[in-house]
């Protein structure tokens, strides 16, 4: 019994010993490689370091948003939203363009005035083509398809620029309006005021089917020359004087038809037809071969 005793000892000894048994040597290359290494582990880190610089960002303008809104734990303290769309601002808002919804509204409160100032700039409210420009010295309104003004508490029209429904009428306590072209079928004033028109270069006025100025008396006051053009003739039916003021005369020493001047004579036709004779001698009358008036003039 002691002799298979120490045989036991023995062989246990042994195979603890042996750290060689069951051991297979085998070539790293030939493994299968797991994780990410070479090109994949440098893509990954720039992939992390694009998060982080995004997560930087988001982060920066969370906080310019919680500054500017003024995020608390009562909500926003500059402005309000509530259910029915509406966007109340609760103190003074810096803005550089509003871009408002289809068929939105911007006022202020009740009983409140709703101030719009510009800083050393125009205010401008613009809606397609049409623009109201509010600047330091003037107020201007650009419309493509006109424009029209009323009273919002009883709606009537205090002034349009739709010519197809009424007139154009100047609003009360509007004396003159200054525009540079109009394109119009009539020009009026009232019965017991006179229509001045004033320009102070040029003023041309066309017709496509003619031009007609009537009025109890008609001046024309003008610092150069008037040119009247006409396709078939030019009437004028009433008392007619001419100022010779200002009309350029001959002395009496020059001879008709001396040097490079060539003199005509205005004539008139009864029904107030207007025609020019050339001047060949004193005395000479509208008698011409080609008079346009027929046998009255």
């Amino acid at each position: 019994m002691r002799e298979k005793a120490v045989e036991r000892r023995n062989i246990n000894k042994e195979h603890n010993s042996n750290f060689k048994a069951g051991y297979i040597p085998i070539d790293e290359d030939r493994l299968h490689k797991t994780g990410l290494r070479g090109r994949k582990g440098n893509l990954a880190i720039c992939v992390i370091i694009l998060l982080f610089i995004l997560a930087v960002i988001n982060l920066i303008i969370t906080l310019i948003i919680w500054a500017v809104i003024r995020i608390g734990p009562n909500g926003c303290d500059s402005m309000e939203f509530h259910e029915s769309g509406l966007l109340r601002f609760k103190q003074v808002s810096d803005m550089g363009v509003i871009h408002p919804l289809y068929k939105s509204t911007v006022g202020g409160r009740r009983n409140e005035n709703l101030v719009i100032t510009g800083n050393n700039q125009p205010i401008v409210f613009q809606q397609g083509t049409t623009k109201l420009s509010i600047e330091k010295n003037k107020t201007s309104i650009t419309s493509d398809i006109g424009m029209q003004f009323f009273d919002p508490r009883t709606q009537n029209v205090l002034f349009s620029t739709d010519y197809e429904t009424h007139e154009f009428h100047l609003p009360s306590g509007v004396k003159s309006l200054n525009v540079q072209k109009a394109s119009t079928e009539r020009i009026t004033s009232n019965a017991t005021s006179d229509l001045n028109i004033k320009v102070d270069g040029r003023a041309i006025v066309r017709g496509n089917e003619g031009v007609f100025i009537m009025g109890k008396t008609i001046e024309f006051h003008m610092g150069g020359n008037m040119e009247l053009k006409a396709e078939n003739s030019i009437i004028l039916n009433g008392t007619v004087t001419v100022s010779t003021t200002r009309l350029p005369s001959s002395s009496s020493g020059d001879q008709l038809g001396g040097g490079d001047w060539v003199r005509y004579k205005l004539c008139m036709c009864a029904d107030g037809t207007l025609f020019k004779v050339q001047v060949t001698s004193q005395n000479m009358g509208c008698q011409t071969s080609d008079n346009p008036c027929g046998n009255t003039h």
